[in-house]
């Protein structure tokens, strides 16, 4: 099902396809320049420390990629992983010895922690300035009213993506579908901070299609498979998906789709992200990006 007000468009229209895995390589490559910069500096290569509890096989192989890029940008990389059956005593134990380590300066606790274990606590136990996952109420509230912060590596990454492919925001309206913390909230905060009009859809709004359909800016990380088809686009809006997940094809194979019915999508807005391929690269690139943040911070003041 396509727009109706899309009739404007050809009917061979196609969007753009902003590339954010070719864009995550340059700013890799700028990170490692940056890294090396630092080095020199300051005699510091900035580390980052990630904590994994339990066993899941998509978090271990997450985790190593996450190490894998940060030795790839220069830096030093001190995985702990932990068995399942860890206690919150241990772990806050093990963030309290990183948060003291000078040569830690940034740690990241992978997410979701197993059942008996307290996210917002483990979260609010990082320091502040080595909270490079922009999850604890410090950095949260930092970015609410405006001040420097660690920003969530995802919110950010389509921030980025969103400044290269429009510059000047100031007037757009914007509107992110999904209100959770990873993701909505920090994004309309930092649309909001560009200047554009935000609007976010949530569980419990009305007609989220209909807002949707008023947005220059979709941004859309709600979970659900292909949630926003194609009549519920502006023609020619800018549409970053979020979204990503697994599913099974009918040949038995499987394949990644996002929260966006690409296919009926790509037919009206004016740029989009694929999935995969767009916004997903950005997010360790963008973890990488705090990390040396964080480092700058802890050892000149300022992110500068």
């Amino acid at each position: 099902m396509t727009n109706a007000s899309s009739s404007s468009l050809p009917s061979d229209h196609q969007a753009s396809l902003i590339d954010g895995k070719g864009f995550a390589a340059k700013m890799r490559q700028h990170i490692r320049e940056d890294v090396l910069a630092f080095h020199e500096k300051h005699g510091v290569t900035p580390g980052l420390a990630v904590i994994l509890v339990g066993n899941d096989p998509a978090s271990e192989v997450y985790v190593r990629n996450k190490a894998v890029q940060t030795h790839h940008a220069g830096m030093r990389s001190f995985m702990h992983m932990l068995p399942e059956n860890t206690s919150e005593a241990e772990l806050l134990a093990l963030i309290d010895r990183l948060n003291k380590d000078p040569e830690i300066h940034g740690i990241l606790v992978q997410l979701p922690l197993p059942n008996g274990l307290d996210g917002r606590r483990v979260t609010n136990a990082i320091l502040p300035e080595k909270d490079v996952d922009g999850l604890g109420e410090i950095n949260a509230g930092r970015l609410a009213v405006g001040l420097p912060s660690l920003i969530p590596c995802t919110p950010l990454g389509c921030l980025l993506l969103l400044r290269d492919q429009l510059g000047d925001m100031k007037g757009q309206h914007a509107v992110v579908i999904g209100a959770s913390n990873l993701v909505g909230k920090p994004m309309a905060l930092l649309l909001l901070a560009e200047g554009c009009t935000v609007s976010i859809a949530h569980i419990h709004t009305r007609d989220t299609a209909a807002l949707a359909r008023e947005a220059d800016i979709l941004v859309v990380a709600t979970g659900c498979r292909e949630l926003v088809r194609g009549d519920w686009i502006k023609p020619g809006a800018t549409v970053i998906d979020v979204g990503i997940t697994r599913i099974k094809t009918d040949d038995g194979k499987t394949r990644l789709v996002g929260d966006v019915a690409f296919n009926e999508a790509v037919k009206v807005a004016g740029r989009i992200t694929p999935v995969p391929g767009g916004v997903g690269p950005m997010t360790i690139a963008c973890l990488l990006k705090n990390t040396l943040t964080a480092a700058k911070l802890q050892l000149e003041g300022s992110a500068e």
